[in-house]
């Protein structure tokens, strides 16, 4: 199964996606659910197929906008340097333990919409990944269970402000700028694309590849990062964990090669889809 928040013209909303089709859930579960994370906390996604079962569906996909997938996460969790090759790339030491840094849901922007270079930079860089999002509760996961815990996959695009995210020691300020973080096009329930499945990312700008990868060269896989990331803190419905990025980013070819005003970056990965976004350059604010 499929699912997706988007904005119709009345609303924002969620849906089941079959093909070109849409089933709108909001108007379904009105009185339960407002959105695709309080499905998840509900526990109810096993309950949806029975919603639209003999159905007309309600949007063609050509028909709405899509927001990021869940537009208002728990908690973003981002996996830094967790590929062989990017860590080479950059003369990283080999660390012990995945390097975990936090995005803000602020920070995201959906399939179809623009990724925004910000007026204080020109060193946009892009970072296809695989995005892993938590169903259920749980602390301190055991690494055999983690993967019982996955509500589904979908492909992000982890852009990152190059000279900010490089300034200090701390990423934190290159990773936040609004609309810098792509997150779609939908989910894929793990019940029709298994977490434990070994999966093609590639990584295209204005159609030429930039990165290619498969997810089980992760230097920490999914089930060590949930397992992880549960002994610090308690992983909750609607948690997201982006898995890190494959070698060859922008910031580490000679020359650099940033996203730039005009673009268009694709993130496809297999049996989840293909995350498109064009690129536009902010434009200063005068108050």
């Amino acid at each position: 199964m499929k699912l997706m928040s988007f904005v119709t013209p009345q609303r924002a909303t969620f849906g089941i996606v079959d093909g070109d089709r849409i089933f709108d859930l909001g108007p379904r579960l009105v009185h339960t659910c407002t959105d695709l994370k309080s499905v998840l906390c509900a526990g109810w996604v096993d309950r949806l197929p029975a919603l639209i079962s003999g159905a007309p569906a309600d949007f063609r996909v050509d028909e709405v906008s899509f927001l990021p997938v869940l537009p208002n996460p728990s908690r973003i969790f981002c996996a830094g340097l967790n590929y062989y090759a990017h860590r080479a790339e950059g003369n990283r030491p080999e660390t012990t333990e995945p390097p975990i840094f936090i995005r803000l849901a602020q920070s995201q922007t959906g399939h179809g919409r623009p990724l925004v270079c910000p007026v204080e930079s020109d060193q946009l860089d892009f970072e296809g990944e695989l995005a892993v999002v938590i169903g259920k509760a749980g602390r301190r996961i055991a690494e055999e269970d983690a993967l019982g815990y996955v509500a589904g996959m979908s492909c992000y695009n982890d852009g990152s402000v190059r000279d900010w995210q490089l300034a200090t020691t701390q990423w934190t300020a290159g990773k936040n700028f609004p609309a810098t973080g792509a997150f779609g096009p939908w989910l894929v329930t793990a019940d029709e694309l298994s977490p434990a499945r070994d999966l093609t990312l590639v990584t295209r700008l204005n159609g030429e590849e930039v990165q290619r990868t498969s997810t089980e060269l992760m230097t920490f896989p999914m089930a060590r990062l949930i397992s992880f990331i549960s002994t610090f803190t308690t992983l909750v419905p609607g948690d997201v964990i982006v898995t890190g990025t494959p070698g060859g980013v922008g910031l580490r070819r000679t020359p650099p090669l940033y996203m730039k005003h005009g673009d268009e970056v694709e993130v496809e990965i297999e049996g989840l889809g293909v995350l498109r976004n064009s690129v536009v350059k902010e434009r200063a604010r005068h108050t």
